[in-house]
């Protein structure tokens, strides 16, 4: 058992950047980033065990932290919740000297954080240059929905930048 958990915490600090990012992408505030990286980490301990190798160890662990993440959210919609957008959200690129660009990844990040879950989970992938083959096995559904479901977001996003870029002007 102790081997099994060595290997298992060599493998969480070996990744641990996939966590973050999922849990930027779904969390606004530092505790629940904080709270998801925990139910992450305890759902991919559950299922370690289980791991045979199959997949990429990032795809495994990709698909765990994404369905954790979309539980935890559905879990907090059942509760009704008003919270005001934060700038916080959109506090998630690198710093740049280039204001333009850098403005550019606001908007983009504000928009892909109107997305649904599913959406956010699909787009986060691709930004992260996983083929579809890749983005199909971790969310469970064929390469033709990434496919579909990847254009799709794409016109979303669009027509949400567009809309953002229209009311600046």
């Amino acid at each position: 058992m102790q081997n099994l958990e060595k290997e298992f915490i060599s493998v969480i600090e070996a990744n641990q950047g996939i966590i973050h990012k999922v849990c930027g992408m779904y969390c606004h505030s530092t505790d629940d980033k904080k709270d998801l990286f925990q139910e992450i980490v305890i759902q991919l301990w559950r299922s370690y065990p289980k791991f045979r190798g199959d997949a990429k160890v990032s795809s495994w662990l990709y698909q765990i932290a994404l369905n954790t993440a979309i539980t935890q959210l559905r879990r907090l919609y059942r509760k009704p919740q008003h919270e005001g957008l934060s700038e916080s959200i959109i506090n998630i690129t690198e710093s740049s000297n280039d204001d333009e660009q850098e403005a550019k990844s606001t908007f983009l990040y504000h928009a892909i954080s109107k997305l649904s879950e599913i959406e956010k989970a699909i787009i986060m992938l691709y930004l992260e240059e996983h083929s579809n083959d890749e983005i199909a096995q971790i969310m469970g559904i064929t390469q033709n929905n990434v496919r579909v479901k990847l254009h799709r977001i794409q016109e979303k996003i669009r027509g949400l930048l567009n809309t953002n870029h229209h009311e600046r002007a």
